[in-house]
């Protein structure tokens, strides 16, 4: 009887931790909504922004999502996942925007790298300034999480850029409680993290209460990769084994999703929510430090890119 009540219990604290976290993140973005003249909401297809989305519909119900959500799409995107982005916002009769990162190449804007196995990653960053400007955006949702990467527990949860798109650490305004200091000048504007302070486990916790749909590479499934650097990563079209690496048949998921060329995958039999979030629990790794090259290249890898203009 005693084990019933504890594990009643249990589940309460779990209901009321989601519902006071969501009830904060919903205060955030209602607050954008209510401050700026022109925000937008990044969205990628993964995990966190689909969270995003779910609350920013849940915000303004009955009616629909008053600002346009944004992908910036570096051409070598997982095809699941861009089904997935497509199907959800027909869906919610959202404003999908697309800004792509070969438009910004093929304009001499940005530059593809050099040597094997080229990444595009990095080059998000100029198309996602460039779309700002055009669109004259003042706010930009996203959905990072200060329990990522080091550089991103820096972050506020109003985070200023100033007109070059660039963020400076040490010029970030206080917040106090529940008040965010949203004024900028014009050119200047503002990113937004709504899920800030939730956890990987808080996400997988909520899609689970929530019902959400996920693109299908996030639960385990047969895949053709091979390892490099400690990584699972999947042949393709834009990445190949080198020579040595072998291909090879795993059970694998993902626990972010982003440019295939630098994004692994994990071995895993988490083939549901609710086994995802046992697997998730035990993790003492970030889903970015386990399986994202892009920010192995130094300690100091994001700050670099978020000091540019990325997120």
């Amino acid at each position: 009887m005693e084990s019933e009540t504890s594990e009643v219990t249990a589940g309460q604290y779990q209901l009321s931790h989601l519902r006071a976290i969501e009830a904060q993140s919903m205060h955030i973005i209602r607050e954008v909504a209510a401050e700026f003249e022109r925000p937008v909401l990044l969205f990628s297809g993964g995990k966190d922004s689909v969270v995003m989305l779910r609350m920013a519909q849940k915000a303004f119900w009955p009616g629909k999502i008053p600002f346009p959500v944004m992908h910036i799409d570096t051409g070598h995107n997982f095809p699941e996942v861009l089904k997935f982005r497509d199907s959800i916002v027909e869906e919610l009769e959202a404003t999908l925007l697309v800004a792509s990162v070969q438009d910004s190449i093929d304009a001499g804007r940005s530059f593809e790298e050099a040597g094997v196995d080229p990444s595009r990653n990095r080059l998000q960053t100029r198309t996602l300034l460039d779309a700002i400007a055009e669109y004259k955006f003042d706010a930009v949702f996203g959905g990072a999480r200060r329990d990522e990467e080091k550089a991103r527990a820096k972050e506020r949860v109003f985070s200023f850029r100033d007109e070059f798109g660039q963020w400076d650490p040490k010029n970030q305004r206080p917040e106090l409680w529940s008040l965010y200091n949203g004024r900028h000048q014009v050119g200047e504007h503002i990113r937004v993290f709504p899920i800030s302070d939730w956890t990987e486990l808080d996400v997988w916790q909520y899609i689970g209460q929530e019902g959400l749909e996920l693109p299908s590479i996030y639960y385990a499934h047969r895949r053709e990769v091979f390892r490099r650097d400690g990584m699972l990563l999947s042949p393709g079209e834009f990445v190949h084994p080198r020579d040595g690496e072998e291909v090879f048949e795993a059970v694998v998921r993902y626990r972010t999703v982003g440019d295939m060329t630098c994004t692994g995958a994990v071995e895993s039999t988490a083939a549901d929510v609710d086994d995802i979030i046992l697997e998730v629990a035990a993790s003492r790794l970030t889903e970015r430090g386990a399986t994202r090259a892009d920010d192995r290249v130094s300690e100091a890898a994001m700050e670099d890119r978020k000091r540019e203009g990325y997120f």
